[in-house]
């Protein structure tokens, strides 16, 4: 499995079709389809300065939360846009999770061939982000939140050219969310722990180095307990920098503040 995510398919530029382009607030923003070499498509929308330089560029990558309005692209919608106003190149995208529905229609025997095609899709938009004139290959980030972080960790392991990393409210192992439903038990639920230890974060998280990692953490996350952020924190590699919240799984407001701050100095933006 990680042979397939390692020698993917890489993007191209018949791969990925603008819908709509115009400017706003001193940015450009484009709407675009990606084709996936897996027969579906997928919707990201990209934030860019104006004008000529060598331009950071960052990922951003959702949460699944199908109770929240934001659980798709749009939850990084206006971070991105600020940042692109402070000089970052800015992708939003659409992922597996962004169907409200997709874990009541998978199953446990879905699970690793759908991680495998979200880790190569994540790849194949680092693609296109580094392939952008005026992007400064050696300042790319990551920022995932929940799902979003748990395979940005995964994909970055196997590409190495994202050179900062955010990872909110995600927890080391596969199976403390694909577990919930539906259920197994005994034999089938060992097999299926042990199938998923090959790809779980927490077994990747060091071979981000060397790039930093910002961890973001919520006291009162009922996913993510303490025992399970701080387990997945000493895997990391340093440099890296934990932070907690007083909130629940979506963080807050002092997070993204938190969270922006940090990327503007990484980046070189302030």
């Amino acid at each position: 499995m990680l042979s397939k995510m390692r020698d993917y398919q890489k993007l191209s530029s018949s791969d990925v079709r603008l819908l709509v382009q115009r400017d706003e607030d001193e940015i450009e923003k484009q709407l675009l389809v990606f084709q996936t070499p897996f027969g579906y498509r997928r919707m990201a929308e990209l934030f860019r300065p104006k004008g000529e330089g060598s331009f950071p560029a960052i990922l951003y990558v959702h949460w699944y939360e199908p109770e929240a309005h934001d659980s798709n692209r749009s939850q990084f919608v206006e971070e991105a846009k600020e940042m692109a106003r402070a000089g970052a190149v800015c992708l939003t995208v659409e992922t597996l999770w962004s169907d409200p529905d997709f874990f009541l229609k998978r199953t446990q025997a879905d699970d690793l061939q759908n991680s495998m095609e979200e880790v190569v899709n994540l790849r194949r938009f680092l693609d296109f982000l580094t392939g952008l004139p005026n992007v400064d290959s050696k300042r790319i980030a990551y920022v995932g939140h929940d799902f979003g972080g748990m395979y940005g960790v995964l994909a970055g392991s196997l590409d190495q050219r994202p050179s900062h990393y955010v990872i909110m409210a995600a927890t080391p192992r596969f199976p403390d969310w694909y577990l919930y439903l539906p259920k197994l038990e005994g034999d089938a639920r060992k097999a299926f722990i042990l199938q998923m230890s090959e790809i779980d974060p927490i077994t990747h998280v060091p071979r981000l180095a060397p790039a930093s990692v910002l961890f973001q953490f919520a006291d009162n996350d009922p996913h993510v307990s303490k025992e399970r952020a701080e387990e997945f924190f000493a895997m990391a590699s340093e440099p890296k920098l934990m932070k907690w919240y007083e909130a629940g799984h979506g963080l807050d407001v002092d997070a993204t503040m938190d969270r922006k701050g940090w990327l503007k100095e990484q980046l070189g933006l302030l």
